[in-house]
């Protein structure tokens, strides 16, 4: 019986110190969607060409590249074509890693390099661009001195959670941001807000805004802002008459309502383009507004590398949101001369 016990304990001891062999860690190639693709399927599954991408990689991947090969590092190409999450919003429900390099390209986008946001995103502000900007909206619906069409848009989102979630319910019952653009003629967004909970009023929005001091302080000279019934009539912001008399006046209507679809479209088109805006994200809400804002510059970029909009995309505009009507007791009493002035001396002409 002892030489068993022995035997078995001296078995027991030989199987401990036998060492521990871990299997190598493979890392899959990824493949390389540059080369994959050609032209047309790149576009349909990415949402933007190769050249924009280039272009917009070249801006962003110093602030992206991983410092080291290690554990499986993800290359700035490979990370900022991860926006397809934007295009198929099923992938968003991805791992870690994946997030992770959500919020470093988005990220990137706002705060870095794109993070230069005034290169994509911003007004007119020389006399030069603004008569430039005022010329193509001239010849889309004959209205003179337009700079720009202001609106805002529902960006869907799940509910954030905590004491103000209910804030961020929106009049249509889903929680969301509630986001304001303005648009030029050929659909860039040249000014953007992004940071209101969904049950703000447009007009709030507006009044707490930096464009709205600038253009107070009269850095866009005479030139104007178009604009729905949510906002109130000033001398730099034109909305609809609610009571027609005169032919004038039915053709200065006419002619805000074919300039103000400009802002209509351009929220069809960057939500076409980028799909989750209109599906909804589920994420922090600094990573929801960085992304709002990157989405913005991306699409500005596309604009400017002219990019062909695909007409589905066009005719799918978003509709028409509903405001509530502005109080035309609180309209201001210039605006209400520079209107009539346009109407008697520019519209009673045509």
């Amino acid at each position: 019986m002892m030489n068993l016990w022995q035997s078995s304990s001296s078995s027991s001891s030989s199987d401990e110190d036998i060492p521990t062999i871990r299997k190598t860690k493979v890392y899959r190639k990824r493949e390389d969607y540059f080369t994959k693709f050609d032209e047309v399927e790149f576009f349909q599954r990415f949402r933007l060409t190769k050249r924009t991408c280039l272009v917009l990689l070249e801006q962003i991947k110093y602030s992206i590249e991983p410092e080291t090969n290690r554990g499986g590092s993800i290359k700035a190409k490979t990370k900022l074509l991860l926006t397809e999450i934007l295009c198929n919003w099923q992938y968003a429900e991805s791992g870690g890693r994946f997030c992770r390099c959500i919020n470093s390209i988005y990220k990137s986008d706002c705060s870095q390099g794109i993070r230069k946001q005034s290169n994509h995103i911003k007004m007119p502000n020389t006399r030069q661009e603004m008569e430039s900007t005022a010329a193509e909206f001239y010849r889309l619906a004959r209205f003179p001195r337009v700079i720009g069409v202001i609106d805002c848009t529902l960006i869907k989102m799940d509910s954030p959670g905590g004491t103000d979630a209910e804030i961020y319910r929106t009049r249509k019952q889903f929680f969301g941001m509630n986001v304001q653009t303005v648009s030029d003629a050929t659909l860039k967004i040249r000014d953007i807000v992004a940071r209101w909970p969904g049950s703000s009023h447009d007009e709030t929005i507006f009044n707490n805004s930096s464009l709205k001091q600038r253009f107070e302080a009269g850095l866009f000279k005479d030139y104007l802002l178009i604009g729905d019934s949510g906002y109130h009539l000033r001398p730099y912001l034109m909305t609809k008459l609610q009571d027609i008399n005169v032919e004038a006046e039915n053709l200065f209507n006419e002619s805000i309502i074919r300039t103000r679809n400009v802002v209509e479209r351009q929220y069809g088109v960057w939500k076409r383009r980028f799909p989750i805006l209109k599906l909804g994200m589920r994420l922090d809400l600094h990573t929801i507004m960085a992304i709002i804002v990157a989405t913005a510059v991306l699409h500005n970029i596309a604009i400017e590398e002219n990019e062909a909009i695909p007409e589905e995309w066009i005719d799918h505009s978003e509709d028409e949101e509903i405001n509530e009507q502005g109080d035309v007791r609180y309209d201001n009493r210039s605006g209400q001369v520079v209107r009539q002035l346009l109407i008697n001396e520019y519209f009673a002409n045509l």
